[in-house]
């Protein structure tokens, strides 16, 4: 049965890379049962062979209206579908939908009519404000690394880039690849457009990963890996500093002029 994926080697590669970092959240513990969710904008993609192609769905409303999106295309995880099995078989278990005109609904338009994920609406609304503010951003994440979800239990951690300042300090990876640190949205309901609108907020002060008190972490980046390998770097820094805890000691970690050095010779915000 053909794909759509057989008619853009570049979408087919934007798909891999899904199912790729679906297999790592899995592998890691990040995505117990249906956990967590990945889309991506998938526009720049999608030919004129695709564009041509009908939808295999009514128009579903969207519950917000978006004006940035309009005939913007996306790939999603699908809704209740659990990330090992996105791993395995991404085209079963994600959607490709198309915004419609009137930037208020959606439409499947391969290769199942597989329904996106419920936090479809809060995903969106990210990706409109990333086009709203020129971002090259494409891709969005949310997923529950246990280490820093353990973190977010502590008060003290989330008081304003705490926790950032300890996690650049374990390694200096962090520092590098993650320069704008963890961002901290207090506990909300899940889904809930307050927990959308609180995470924009946040992304509006210049971070690129967000921590859900209690809950988990939500990312964006130029593409599902990036955004991936950001959270998977504060996490390592997240292991370092339990793993010396349990050695039965505080870590020192990197001093201010360390990490400052650090900025000026790899050109880092500081």
């Amino acid at each position: 049965m053909s794909s759509i994926l057989d008619k853009s080697p570049r979408l087919k590669y934007e798909v891999e890379q899904v199912a790729e970092v679906a297999g790592y959240l899995w592998e890691k513990g990040w995505a117990e049962r249906n956990g967590g969710n990945i889309t991506v904008n998938i526009t720049d993609a999608v030919t004129d062979e695709i564009r041509e192609l009908s939808s295999i769905s009514a128009p579903v409303p969207i519950g917000v209206t978006l004006p940035e999106l309009c005939g913007c295309w996306f790939f999603c995880k699908g809704n209740n579908r659990r990330m090992r099995d996105l791993a395995r078989w991404p085209m079963d278990n994600g959607s490709v939908i198309r915004i419609t005109d009137d930037c208020a609904h959606y439409e499947i338009m391969a290769d199942n009519p597989v329904k996106p994920t419920s936090e479809l609406p809060s995903h969106l609304s990210v990706h409109a404000w990333l086009l709203r503010n020129g971002s090259p951003y494409r891709a969005s994440l949310h997923t529950h690394p246990i280490q820093l979800v353990a973190m977010s239990h502590n008060a003290e951690y989330l008081k304003n880039d705490v926790l950032s300042r300890l996690l650049w300090s374990m390694i200096p990876e962090t520092k590098a690849f993650c320069p704008r640190g963890l961002g901290i949205v207090p506990y909300m309901l899940p889904s809930s457009v307050e927990l959308a609108n609180a995470t924009i907020d946040v992304l509006a002060d210049d971070y690129d990963v967000v921590m859900w008190e209690k809950h988990g972490v939500f990312a964006v980046g130029p593409d599902i890996m990036e955004a991936f390998d950001m959270v998977d770097t504060l996490n390592k820094s997240a292991i370092i500093f339990r793993d010396a805890m349990a050695m039965g000691f505080v870590p020192d970690g990197m001093s201010d002029s360390q990490m400052s050095e650090l900025s000026t010779v790899f050109r880092l915000p500081k």
